[in-house]
């Protein structure tokens, strides 16, 4: 690390003072690090605040760590269900690439470690909430603000696409905003990974005898939106999900690669201008049917009118993914005219699109409320069902779960009073 620190430190030209520094500041980090892996973490060194999320294998919860004060979003996940469900690969992928993405275009992991019933990973928390929020809060965010957005979601991607990893399941859901209101990736096929919503198969079993799909009914696109809104936050909680961005070709046999991530973004893109996703419908398979049918279903609102550049960059996103751009790499992206003005370089330090009001480094204003639960009792729902050497078989398959990162990035201090009656 410090020889690392050395080769940094000598391409960037810095002064010796500043080199002093930061070897100071790098020891101090080393120090503390070493002390926090001779630490074993279990739930009794944090104390939770407040459910800020809730998922199909568990939740996420503000909690604060007693002994420093820092604050995380911690990912809680039921053991049960994610074996039930296959997830157990989806999870490893998850820790594995959160461990290696030192980027600021990813959410940071600090620690995970396991009991019997349920698997912990700390991740920082983000205060600007999601952009599944920010959009059923806004009915269309403006072509600068959609240009800001995008752009922040191209390089974010690409920085998980050198690493050699292909999201998949790139949504609104899953751009979580700082608190200063600029983009970062999450959810690397954790609670998401191959859920049902990427298996052809799961779409040709379902009943089809159930309700029309809504844009048979000729909606104009405000009562489109309002439906899409209203049945959207039932769709992020199924453990179903929803087909409505992923690419096509993922639910081919033929195989697919990382240029499907670029299709998400498109869909995304039409819903931040539009106020909907192209193919939503009041089912799965209806919305299924559309996304493999897409030359006939991707059409524009006339009512909703938008720029012919932002038109082209999503018809370029959403095409065939040997049309598609991005497939000579992210250079053509960024040049693409949509993004005219845009310096990538220093975009993250610029002022983000919507600043984000925050008033406390445990400020939840920008999640929903969520009601408690029991997912943290020894004894929860349908656990006495278990006997103990069952736990004892399912260890083995989250073995080399745990992980500790140094990290000195989340504000101290104690809990502000108001968040003392936060375990609502």
């Amino acid at each position: 690390m410090q020889q690392k620190l050395e080769k940094v430190m000598d391409e960037e030209g810095l002064p010796d003072e500043e080199k002093r520094m930061r070897r100071s500041q790098h020891a101090r980090k080393e120090t503390e690090f070493l002390r926090l892996k001779r630490t074993r973490l279990g739930l009794d060194d944090f104390e939770s605040l407040k459910v800020i999320g809730r998922g199909a294998f568990g939740e996420v919860r503000l909690v604060q760590k007693k002994d420093t004060g820092h604050v995380y979003a911690m990912k809680i996940l039921r053991k049960a269900d994610m074996l039930e469900k296959e997830q157990v690969g989806h999870i490893r992928a998850e820790r594995d690439i959160l461990v290696q993405a030192d980027s600021l275009w990813v959410v940071k992991m600090f620690y995970s470690f396991q009991d019997k019933m349920n698997l912990y990973l700390l991740m920082e928390f983000l205060p600007g909430g999601d952009m599944m929020t920010l959009l059923m809060k806004k009915d269309t965010l403006t072509e600068e603000e959609t240009q800001f957005y995008v752009a922040e979601t191209v390089l974010a991607i690409d920085s998980i696409h050198q690493l050699g990893f292909i999201h998949r399941d790139i949504k609104p859901d899953n751009l979580l905003l700082d608190s200063k209101g600029h983009v970062k990736l999450s959810d690397f096929g954790l609670c998401t990974g191959l859920k049902k919503a990427h298996r052809t198969e799961f779409y040709r079993n379902l009943n089809h005898s159930l309700s029309n799909d809504f844009t048979s009914q000729n909606m104009n696109s405000k009562r489109k939106a309002e439906t899409w809104k209203r049945n959207r936050r039932q769709l992020a909680f199924s453990t179903v999900g929803t087909p409505d961005y992923i690419a096509p070709e993922v639910f081919m046999q033929t195989g697919y690669n990382k240029l499907c991530d670029w299709w998400s973004l498109g869909v995304i893109m039409y819903e931040m201008l539009i106020g909907y996703p192209p193919f939503c419908s009041e089912t799965p398979q209806e919305t299924y049917k559309k996304v493999m049918n897409w030359k006939e279903t991707l059409v524009f609102p006339p009512e909703v009118p938008i720029s012919d550049r932002a038109k082209e960059l999503i018809l370029r996103f959403c095409c065939e993914w040997e049309h598609r751009v991005g497939a000579s790499g992210v250079e053509e992206i960024k040049r693409n005219p949509f993004f005219e003005g845009v310096d990538y370089e220093h975009i993250r330090e610029r002022p983000a699109a919507i600043p984000i009001e925050i008033k406390s480094i445990d400020d939840t204003s920008n999640f929903d409320d969520f009601p408690e639960s029991d997912i943290l009792q020894p004894a929860a729902v349908g656990a006495s069902s278990h006997t103990e050497s069952d736990y004892k078989n399912k260890d083995w398959v989250f073995v080399n779960y745990t992980y500790k990162r140094f990290e000195g990035l989340t504000a101290r201090g104690a809990i502000p009073s108001y968040m003392k009656g936060g375990k609502r």
